[in-house]
């Protein structure tokens, strides 16, 4: 993979997951981001070699990554129920294991819900399920890591400060070649401000003595909906929401996050959604 700037969007696996590469070429993404299996779903399936070999193949020949995968929705790593936590622990081990034979570099994961626990309780159990996931599986010289996303702010949701992102990631580093991803809608709707030029400052400081710049492996490019503070997980296009174009511009070109991925998951209500967002944000690479 060259040392390009990495642009690209979350895309579909309809006919087979390395379709999505071919799909991320024509809309002008050297980047993308899939799920490995259906978001909604405890039971996956596994990957089929040929489908393996095709993706590694496609994306060597056209010079695409890194290829981020994103966890399923219904893990839950650190839930007060036992048979949901044990059935998270299972389906992010399942998770693991695709990416690796897909050849991902990067498996975001959302940190969860504490709801009934406190948040230490909920950051332990956390840290217990994911070394629990990753027992016994190896990975040594593939590149691949692990990362914590940082959440919309939700009352009992893990990771919707940048210091409790920190603190997983610190506990797990240990165990798991562990990185981090942060999403501008999340980021945005939490408090903190990507918006003003001081306040992007402001913000660029606190990741700086928290997660830190070389830590955050990829960027989740969503315009919001909902206004700074307000907590409510809405994405929107880039540029048509309340974010506007220049915290993206400003993302884009700073130097401190030169070796990230910039990944839209942007909503697609046309057929030419994809291929819009990925070119809005081209555009604003200087």
């Amino acid at each position: 993979m060259s040392a390009k700037k990495r642009i690209g969007i979350h895309l579909g696996t309809t006919g087979g997951a390395s379709n999505a590469v071919e799909r991320a070429v024509e809309i002008g993404a050297n980047t993308f981001q899939i799920f490995s299996s259906s978001p909604r779903m405890w039971r996956a399936p596994k990957v089929k070699p040929e489908q393996a070999e095709r993706m590694r193949e496609l994306r060597k020949k056209h010079d695409v990554g890194p290829l981020v995968i994103h966890t399923s929705y219904l893990v839950n790593v650190c839930a007060q129920s036992d048979e949901i936590r044990e059935k998270s622990v299972a389906a992010f081990r399942g998770e693991i294991e695709r990416a690796l034979a897909y050849g991902s570099e990067a498996l975001v994961l959302h940190p969860g819900s504490w709801k009934g626990l406190t948040r230490e309780e909920g950051l332990t159990r956390a840290a217990d399920s994911i070394e629990r996931a990753i027992d016994g599986l190896s990975w040594q010289g593939t590149g691949f890591e692990i990362l914590i996303e940082n959440t919309a702010g939700a009352e009992f949701s893990l990771g919707g400060s940048f210091d409790q992102v920190a603190e997983l990631v610190a506990r797990l580093r240990p165990v798991a070649p562990m990185g981090v991803c942060l999403d501008t809608c999340h980021t945005h709707v939490a408090g903190y401000d990507l918006v003003t030029p001081d306040g992007y400052e402001e913000t660029m400081k606190q990741i700086a003595t928290t997660v830190t710049f070389e830590a955050v492996k990829v960027w989740h490019c969503n315009d919001a909906k909902a206004a700074r503070g307000s907590k409510l997980d809405r994405h929107e296009h880039i540029g048509e929401g309340t974010m506007g174009l220049e915290p993206f511009r400003r993302l884009l070109n700073d130097k401190r996050f030169a070796h990230s991925a910039f990944v839209a998951e942007t909503p697609v209500d046309s057929p030419d959604d994809e291929i819009k967002n990925v070119r809005a944000l081209w555009a604003l690479v200087k």
